[in-house]
């Protein structure tokens, strides 16, 4: 198998139960034992059949008990967003692009030779010294942003060059390449690692995935050897539905011809970031009913709006003023679960990779082989469209950035090593949906000013297109410290020093405004 010429992707498994394979078939015995629980030490090899058995009929909640957790370091931002983090089965706490600055060398690259290999390399020292010259560009229109928000900080502005600095590292941290490493705790589930490991030969980004996804397994055999009972091989990449696609419309993919799919997706967002593209037509209606349900009253009992209200209105439901997030226990707050609404939406690859982990409103995230073009496809931040000179130089890195891309094609580089230099900047299009109450969380979390810029947008968005369709559920849809006002919890703002410095509280959604 090729390796990279990059440091080795680090894995190491750090914790784990002690005896996690006798567990899930303890478990599955307790199902059915007259006895009470079954435990670990009473499980041996003639149990195996029972776990083969039980796997194979598919009933893995047994293999869910044991979690397993990784030190991931030297994998890239490319493989964490399309495989680690491409569904809901996990918890990562990874380091930040846009409050740790970024280091030199610390790149994947991939096994390229020749001529390529000089292009990548030269691509992503571009990239980075693009970094560092963006970071100076970005501070006075920074600076300026920064002290119309905060005017009374600007008597001591010394005092505040560390929060500066960090909001110019955000924004220039678009021109840096998905090949950025990254480094993170990273716990799953048994179940979650047996499926990684069957479906790690998929696109974007294979070959990382099976240097990776094999070290994680080999650590868990190590500890555990039992699991081999269970392990299945990898499927091949061939056996996947997408290669299949792509064999059969290769000339379409090699002419690079998506360029029209790409006009007909933007177009459709009618000159937004999120758009409504569906939703229940009796989302409000069925809200109301279920809060009814739940408390065994009629429709003389408690009307439609006072039952949306009862649930939605953080006056009433005092769990939305609780930072526990206690609402998928609670009876009431669980009939949000009915209404439901569909966005169809383009971010940056930066943007979106904070978007979804928000693991509870899924989106369907692209194949970026399928996507990409010989023409730049990416996103400017509004403090870059702010000021010319930096926008001149953006635009400047981006075209560089996509010409180093089309020679290396011109070299028939692998697709999955070129999509490495895409910059952060790059263009995500995707569709996302949600039942109302895990959008509920979502928006408490991005409507608030300090919530990274494109997701804060993209947030407005959907919320004042939910306001037009169900005025009574979107008028609900608030940042912390709007819930906090209805919830008369004080302070509004619970972010204590890292305030935004706006009243973001006494400002209806229609009118939400920021650069920074």
């Amino acid at each position: 198998m090729n390796t990279f010429l990059s440091e080795a992707p680090h894995v190491v498994l750090s914790k784990s139960f002690s005896t996690p394979f006798q567990n899930a078939i303890a478990t599955a015995r307790t199902c059915y034992s007259s006895k009470g629980i079954v435990r670990d030490e009473q499980i041996t090899d003639k149990h195996f059949p029972l776990a083969q058995s039980v796997y194979q009929a598919g009933h893995h909640t047994v293999f869910s008990h044991a979690y397993f957790q990784f030190e991931l370091a030297n994998i890239s931002r490319q493989f964490i967003w399309s495989f680690l983090h491409s569904h809901p089965y996990y918890n990562s706490e990874q380091v930040s692009q846009r409050y740790v600055e970024i280091k030199e060398g610390s790149f994947l690259i991939p096994p390229l030779k020749g001529e390529a290999l000089k292009i990548y390399r030269e691509t992503i020292d571009d990239q980075m010294a693009a970094y560092r010259r963006m970071n100076e560009l970005l501070r006075p229109v920074t600076e300026d942003a920064y002290f119309k928000r905060f005017p009374s900080r600007v008597k001591v502005k010394e005092k505040y060059a560390g929060e500066i600095k960090k909001k110019c590292q955000e924004i220039a941290r678009y021109v840096i390449p998905v090949a950025a490493f990254a480094y993170m705790y990273h716990t799953i589930s048994g179940i979650t690692l047996l499926r990684y490991y069957r479906l790690s030969n998929q696109f974007d980004t294979p070959l990382e995935q099976k240097i990776v996804i094999e070290k994680m397994v080999r650590e868990l055999i190590k500890v555990d050897p039992m699991y081999n009972v269970i392990l299945q091989e990898e499927l091949p990449l061939e056996d996947t539905p997408e290669y299949h696609f792509f064999t059969e419309h290769q000339n379409y993919y090699k002419a690079k011809k998506q360029q029209a799919f790409l006009d007909e997706f933007d177009q459709s967002l009618d000159g937004r970031i999120s758009k409504l593209a569906d939703y229940k037509n009796s989302n409000e209606a069925t809200l109301a009913q279920s809060v009814r349900e739940v408390l065994g009253a009629t429709k003389d009992m408690i009307s439609d709006g006072e039952a949306i209200r009862l649930v939605l209105d953080p006056a009433k439901n005092n769990l939305f003023g609780e930072s526990l997030n206690l609402t998928t226990l609670s009876k009431l707050s669980r009939t949000l679960f009915h209404p439901h609404y569909t966005f169809r939406k383009k971010l940056s690859h930066a943007a979106d990779s904070q978007d979804q982990r928000h693991r509870m409103t899924p989106g369907s995230r692209p194949l970026l082989i399928a996507h990409a073009t010989d023409e730049p496809d990416y996103i400017t931040p509004i403090l870059v469209e702010q000021d010319t000179q930096v926008k001149k130089y953006y635009d400047e890195v981006m075209n560089k950035t996509w010409e180093a891309m089309r020679r290396l094609r011109t070299l028939d580089a692998p697709e999955e090593f070129i999509m490495y230099l895409l910059p952060n900047a790059v263009s995500v299009r995707f569709t996302e949906s949600s039942d109302l109450l895990n959008l509920h969380h979502k928006m408490s979390m991005r409507l608030c000013y300090l919530a990274q810029e494109e997701i804060w947008r993209a947030s407005v968005d959907e919320t004042e297109q939910i306001l037009e369709i169900n005025p009574q559920i979107g008028k609900y849809l608030l940042p912390p410290c709007g819930i906090r006002l209805l919830a008369d919890i004080r302070p509004y703002c619970p972010e204590g020093a890292r305030f935004c410095g706006e009243r973001v509280w006494t400002i209806p959604i229609k009118d939400y405004q920021r650069s920074i």
